[in-house]
């Protein structure tokens, strides 16, 4: 992915490969996005603002991000573990050290696991 997005604030411009994006974390006007080497940068717009942003300037490439619930976007690339019951979801890869653990509603998990194992079964062939 050769894209980059590029995000305004009042003080700065970040300009980030979404590879680099594990996922974005809101607390009402305000969203925190975390890199994979865990650096973290604070905008003053919503979840649904940067939805819309990523949409715009990544086009089909946004595809790889996944909305859970109100508060959070993940990066799909790097789901490595999700477990309903405890409303747990880890985003991990071998390419970077770090586990990020972070918690989601069930519902959320629950769509997203079903997405998952259906995405599964489609490349499942002759079977």
């Amino acid at each position: 992915m050769s894209k980059y997005l590029v995000l305004i604030n009042s003080n700065e411009i970040v300009r980030v490969s979404p590879d680099r994006i594990v996922y974005i974390l809101s607390e009402g006007n305000y969203s925190t996005m975390t890199l994979v080497d865990k650096e973290e940068h604070l905008f003053s717009f919503n979840l649904s603002s940067f939805e819309k942003i990523i949409e715009q300037q990544l086009g089909t490439d946004a595809q790889i991000f996944i909305r859970l619930g109100k508060s959070l976007i993940i990066n799909s690339k790097y789901i490595y573990y999700v477990n309903v019951s405890k409303q747990q979801i880890v985003l991990s890869d071998s390419s970077f050290p770090n586990k990020f653990t972070l918690s989601a509603s069930k519902e959320a998990l629950k769509a997203l696991k079903v997405v998952l194992e259906d995405s599964i079964k489609s490349r499942r062939i002759g079977i």
